[in-house]
């Protein structure tokens, strides 16, 4: 592992049920830099970022910190103090305010009695204000739309204030504004707070966008590894997805297209 690493991951061997889903992968994820994890449906992109969360225990290879802990030998509550995760689906809380909820996110800093936690309070404003969920603070959650509950549980993870951020599809439920305010957020944290961010993401020229680094699953490996000029080519998106995908790079962003009998009339 690199001295740079925060969190690795190295031939992870993963399955359901005894039914193989991811095969030898690695990944690392690095401070400062964002990961974009991409392929088609069952590829196992959101099951590699499991792992990586510790929610998925692998059947070989191993997960580990930049120092090269095991994340499966730490206890919860310090395992949260380093790592979080927004996945695609929570339970939504019944009758509680949204504030309350964003306050989750101290948990692991808090003592026994959910005492002994300075810096709290600013923590929880701090990521109020970053996801824009400031003004819907004293409402209850469960009266929330989907996009303003995602916000909400993005708030609770960047209120945890790790060193490692993952997200598993976060634009989903978002209209264009906020996909947009939520990947900027995504560089504003690997760029200016030194976060490693690794996101599954189904949409490749967010991904594109917003990532450093790509890694592209297909068939529960990965195809490619790069950047994204390197790894979003029209072979291997075209191999990934079975479908024909036009890539054009002007140099300011790259845009894919897939390739259907009615492409003219659709625009995906």
């Amino acid at each position: 592992m690199t001295e740079t690493s925060a969190l690795r991951g190295s031939g992870l061997s993963l399955a359901y049920h005894g039914a193989p889903v991811v095969r030898d992968a690695g990944i690392e994820l690095r401070p400062g830099r964002v990961t974009a994890l991409v392929g088609p449906n069952g590829s196992g992109k959101s099951t590699l970022l499991r792992a990586l969360a510790r929610l998925h225990e692998p059947v070989s290879g191993s997960v580990r910190l930049g120092d090269g802990t095991s994340v499966f030998d730490l206890a919860p509550r310090e395992f949260a103090r380093k790592v979080t995760l927004l996945s695609q689906s929570r339970p939504t809380p019944a009758g509680v305010m949204v504030r309350d909820v964003i306050s989750y996110g101290r948990h692991p800093h808090r003592g026994r009695w959910r005492a002994d936690d300075p810096e709290g309070a600013a923590a929880v404003a701090r990521a109020m204000d970053l996801t824009g969920t400031t003004a819907m603070a004293d409402r209850p959650a469960d009266e929330l739309s989907g996009g303003e509950l995602q916000r909400v549980w993005l708030a609770t993870c960047l209120a945890q204030e790790t060193g490692v951020l993952l997200l598993d599809e976060p634009t989903t439920f978002l209209d264009l504004r906020y996909q947009v305010e939520l990947l900027d957020l995504v560089r504003d944290l690997a760029d200016h707070h030194d976060v490693a961010v690794g996101v599954v993401l189904h949409d490749l020229d967010q991904a594109a966008a917003v990532a450093d680094e790509i890694v592209l699953l297909h068939g529960g490996r990965i195809r490619a590894v790069g950047s994204p000029a390197g790894v979003l080519t029209e072979a291997n998106l075209t191999e990934a997805y079975g479908i024909r995908v036009e890539v054009t790079d002007d140099g300011a962003a790259i845009r894919t297209r897939p390739v259907g009998r009615h492409s003219r009339r659709i625009s995906v």
